[in-house]
């Protein structure tokens, strides 16, 4: 399966690099412009830069599975925020990454686990599809960045989860930037629970087939490194894609649903941005 998903980001990774040859001629960013469409808002009323994006990603089906579907992704990142009175933090000048320290917002969609589907899960609740919101915040140099996020899945799992991250960061011309650093994630009991969890009722259920109970708490769940492009096409359009490895750890590597798939985790995910900038 890690084969699978190598080949697929390394045929992302190709598509990304033919366009970049097809564009390179016509391609700059013209970075004073960018600047020219913020510095128009009247400087002592607020102003939000920020990118989303979508596509589509390829990940596991459920937490500790060791089959993998491809499914909706998407990606929602402030990049420059002034506050009343000309306060102002972020990067008027960049596209999809904010420079010093500032707001981050972010968002996350799981994938609904049917029992049904998956004859090593039989006997467990279904779980419904979650949509994570959240904010964090962040530092970005040149060279690198960190940042740390707390999200909510007011859609699904209705929990807590938080993320941990630290970037290198490459920047070979002005369109392209590469990124490579740890990440770690946090779950909250409840979402512990729900993913990790089996209730006595479950292992009481018919033809169930597990045999006792399991109550994971709260913790950091998954440490792991990711690998990230970005592509420019223009001042607000772009392309940007990541390979990630995670590894279950803790109460969730010791889970009894983890222990029948496996700890080790991969991803790939492809998705197309748009810069905005917006005056109030």
């Amino acid at each position: 399966m890690s084969r699978i998903v190598c080949r697929l980001f390394l045929i992302a990774a190709a598509a990304l690099a033919t366009s970049a040859a097809q564009s390179v001629a016509q391609t700059t960013l013209d970075l004073a412009t960018e600047e020219q469409d913020l510095s128009a808002f009247d400087p002592a009323r607020p102003a939000v830069r920020f990118t989303v994006g979508a596509g589509a990603s390829y990940t596991p089906d459920y937490f500790g599975s060791d089959e993998y579907s491809f499914g909706p992704s998407g990606v929602l990142r402030f990049d420059y925020v002034r506050l009343p009175g000309g306060f102002e933090f972020g990067s008027s000048g960049a596209a999809g990454f904010l420079r010093g320290f500032g707001p981050r917002g972010t968002a996350r969609y799981i994938a609904e686990r049917n029992a049904n589907d998956h004859s090593e899960l039989r006997g467990l609740d279904n779980v419904d599809a979650s949509l994570e919101l959240g904010l964090g915040l962040g530092y970005d140099a040149e060279y690198w960045r960190a940042y740390g996020d707390l999200s909510y899945g007011f859609i699904g799992h209705h929990s807590w989860v938080g993320e941990f991250g630290a970037d290198a960061i490459l920047r070979p011309n002005d369109a392209w930037v590469v990124n490579f650093g740890p990440r770690a994630y946090w779950g909250s009991s409840r979402f512990m629970d729900t993913y990790f969890g089996v209730s006595e009722a479950e292992t009481n259920r018919n033809r169930s087939t597990f045999d006792n109970a399991y109550s994971p708490s709260s913790g950091f769940y998954s440490a792991g490194v990711e690998l990230g492009a970005r592509y420019s096409f223009s001042e607000h359009w772009g392309v940007e894609g990541k390979a990630t490895y995670e590894r279950l750890i803790n109460d969730a590597a010791d889970s009894p649903i983890v222990e029948r798939g496996t700890n080790n985790q991969y991803g790939v995910q492809v998705l197309i941005t748009r810069s905005l900038g917006l005056g109030f």
